[in-house]
């Protein structure tokens, strides 16, 4: 029987899953670790204790659980957070914990410089997406003007997956769909790397060789063999960023297919008949050569629920305490009796792209209880969904079908409360396992294990949300977008800023 193994690296949890040759899952194994936040704005991973670490936890979990034989797993495919941006030695040693994605503001300047230096209008043009908290281009020249001493010393930038495939092969690869983040230095028409715009950033013999997500990167070393418990020369994808892998799982590949990933943050991908060139989406080349993608994604989402369980619900089991709080919210009406929330708790990326954007309660008084402001909470989140895809309608990008996948998932009050205010249906598939199940999925299909489309086998549609047309939340929403224009000003001056 052919099995692959596809293990994805998350914000606070990596998975993974064994699947057989039709999709059913064998096993499946997790292991926690935490975003660490120096300071305000700033969000970091240990490539070699969080990402590595839980990838051979989670192999020989894996392993043990199915009781497989490592020669029977005929690919291994990967993904984690991203983009990311992570500077490794002549050895392939870290240098510096990793700078996440867009959760991590702290090149705003660069960013600013960049757009007066070479022009934002240029900048869309050429690499299809505009300078934000996103791009990995101003995050490495932050690390050429403020760590001078660690850029003198980097041989190669890389992401998380490509990290990972490293340890497993050797190979510093990276797919088009990750490398599109790292504007100013990918041209998004010639599908390659540029210095047309920015050759005093880095130069492209310091990042990885491009290539497609399915395909092979390399083979498992013995080194990998040892500490994973995998076997040596087992094919290994060039892997792709989790949010990607998370749409393939439950059946994004047409155009007009939208995925909303209820994780830690919320993250969109629509796929496309052709490129979108909007300042306030991001673009990328699909997994796929020939296809096209446009993404967005808020700041916070599951990281906001689990700021409000550690502050306001210690009392609660851990294990229970969000089956707790859903409760609560669910008895508390819609619109949450008269609360809102701006859900910019480390500023805000799509559609606003404010880094000094604040979180915010409004609207409180004395009668409000726990259950109000996690409803409100929910629905500051769900509120922000509604802003993107709007956003999407807005560039003439009209999703077909919107499949939600994710943690997030779980929560009933979240989930309704984004197709009642977005007024749109989500479909939710059968397994909600994730990017992980994704990979397994892109890993059989790099060796011919599986069909294009197959998918839609693999993992079916289960069930259906419905969208119902209160006119509290039409209220609302209204009132949701004004909050945050109208103490934009305010939110800026906390900071120091005008």
């Amino acid at each position: 029987m052919t099995h692959t193994l596809g293990i994805d690296i998350g914000t606070f949890e990596s998975k993974g899953v064994i699947v057989d040759q039709k999709g059913g899952i064998v096993a499946t194994a997790t292991s926690p670790h935490k975003m660490i936040v120096p300071q305000p704005g700033w969000a970091e991973h240990r490539a070699e204790e969080d990402w590595w670490h839980d990838f051979t936890v989670i192999s020989r979990k894996l392993l043990a659980d199915s009781g497989i034989d490592p020669r029977d797993i005929k690919a291994i495919a990967t993904s984690a957070i991203g983009p990311c941006m992570l500077p490794v030695d002549a050895d392939g040693a870290p240098l510096m914990n990793a700078v996440l994605y867009g959760v991590d503001s702290r090149a705003e300047a660069e960013i600013d410089a960049l757009n007066a230096r070479i022009g934002a209008d240029r900048i869309l043009r050429t690499c299809g997406n505009a300078l934000t908290s996103q791009s990995v281009g101003p995050k490495i020249l932050w690390l050429k003007n403020h760590r001078p001493e660690i850029f003198a010393r980097t041989a190669m930038i890389t992401t998380s997956t490509t990290y990972l495939v490293h340890r497993l092969t050797g190979e510093y690869v990276i797919d088009h769909y990750t490398a599109a983040n790292f504007s100013p230095l990918y041209d998004a028409s010639a599908r390659d790397w540029t210095q047309d715009l920015a050759s005093d950033i880095i130069g492209t013999d310091r990042l990885p060789r491009l290539m497609w997500s399915t395909e092979i990167a390399g083979t498992l070393t013995s080194k990998a063999a040892a500490e994973t418990g995998l076997a040596v020369g087992t094919p290994v994808t060039c892997g792709t960023i989790d949010a990607a892998a998370e749409a393939v799982s439950v059946g994004v590949q047409e155009p007009g297919d939208m995925m909303v990933m209820y994780g830690s943050t919320i993250f969109i991908i629509a796929l496309t008949e052709g490129r979108v060139n909007d300042p306030r989406l991001w673009y990328a080349p699909w997994l796929f050569e020939g296809q096209h993608a446009s993404m967005a994604g808020l700041s916070t989402s599951g990281t906001l629920t689990h700021w409000f369980r550690d502050q306001f619900a210690r009392e609660l089991p851990r294990e229970t305490a969000f089956e707790a709080l859903t409760a609560e919210a669910a008895a508390a009406p819609p619109g949450a009796n008269g609360l809102l929330v701006l859900p910019y708790f480390m500023g805000e990326r799509t559609p606003i792209y404010d880094a000094r954007a604040k979180g915010t309660f409004f609207g409180l008084n004395l009668t409000h209880t726990r259950g109000d402001m996690f409803r409100a909470l929910l629905e500051g989140i769900a509120n922000g969904t509604a802003h993107v895809i709007e956003t999407f309608r807005d560039t003439g990008q009209k999703a077909t079908r919107i499949l939600a996948v994710g943690g997030g998932v779980k929560n009933p009050v979240w989930l309704q409360a984004t197709s009642d205010i977005a007024a749109v249906p989500q479909v939710i598939s059968k397994e909600s396992i994730g990017a992980s199940y994704g990979d397994a999925y892109l890993a059989a299909l790099a060796i011919g294990a599986a069909k294009p489309g197959g998918i839609a086998k693999w993992n079916p549609a289960r069930t259906r949300i419905e969208p119902r047309a209160l006119d509290v939340y039409t209220r609302q929403y209204a009132l949701f977008k004004r909050l945050h224009t109208q103490t934009r000003d305010i939110a800026h001056a906390l900071d120091g800023g005008s």
